[in-house]
């Protein structure tokens, strides 16, 4: 019976070829054709169903935009922390290569995240960026796992990058829950969406955001289920190659 080349020390070991082990069976097309058909019917919710916001506007309507964006990032890179966990664990090569996939996904969105909060600031607080604690703790989370993805692209062996990438993984994710909790630790000037005792948002509001962070939940998920299935795909290849050679 052949081996698998999920352990990334059997340089010469051989890959499934079934695509049970070196990726997802099914293609991801469904959930991004479903995140962006929801996506696009959520347009209603914005535009229509949702009240216009007193004093920012139809400006405001690009909190329906950031808030799902910073959400699955913290997502994706929570999937980073707990597929370098399971790396760890086992040195499974798949582990390693959905951890890179969240974390480029998560990069994009934190990055979108702070594009889109940087034009709702420029109408709400006169300037495009302060060192808010919330906005500053995301930037230091954006540049960490950027670093990241430079560490991974390194000319390493690879079974020492997967290990050093995978400890860096476990370490980067403290800074998620701060991003989190700023805003309530510090002196903040970042808005509260679901405030406990007044403000927040108007039943609408909350029925919109939350329509607009399951859709783009679909479409998170189709990004990282492609993405994934293109590293086990490159994975395969290079085992093949290594094989011929």
């Amino acid at each position: 019976m052949p081996e698998t080349a999920d352990k990334i020390p059997e340089k010469t070991a051989r890959p499934a070829t079934d695509g049970s082990r070196a990726g997802f069976p099914f293609s991801p097309v469904v959930p991004a054709l479903s995140g962006g058909a929801a996506l696009a019917a959520c347009q209603w919710l914005i535009y229509v169903y949702a009240p216009l916001e007193i004093t920012m506007g139809v400006v405001q309507k690009i909190f329906y935009i950031h808030l799902p964006l910073a959400w699955w990032a913290f997502v994706s890179f929570f999937v980073v922390f707990a597929a370098s966990i399971a790396f760890l664990r086992g040195r499974a090569a798949r582990w390693d290569r959905l951890a890179a996939a969240a974390a480029e996904v998560g990069v994009l969105c934190s990055g979108l995240a702070l594009i889109t909060g940087s034009l709702w600031a420029r109408h709400s607080w006169g300037v495009w960026w302060t060192w808010d604690p919330r906005l500053t703790t995301t930037l230091i989370m954006w540049f960490v796992y950027a670093g990241y993805l430079v560490l991974r692209a390194l000319d390493l062996p690879e079974a020492r990058r997967a290990m050093i990438c995978a400890v860096v993984g476990i370490v980067a994710f403290i800074d998620v829950p701060l991003v989190f909790v700023s805003a309530r630790l510090w002196r903040s000037i970042h808005p509260a969406v679901f405030a406990s005792r007044g403000g927040g948002l108007d039943e609408a509001m909350k029925v919109t955001v939350i329509a607009c962070v399951l859709c783009f939940g679909l479409l998170w998920a189709a990004l990282i289920w492609a993405r994934k299935r293109q590293l086990d795909l490159r994975a395969r290849l290079d085992a093949l190659l290594v094989e011929e050679e």
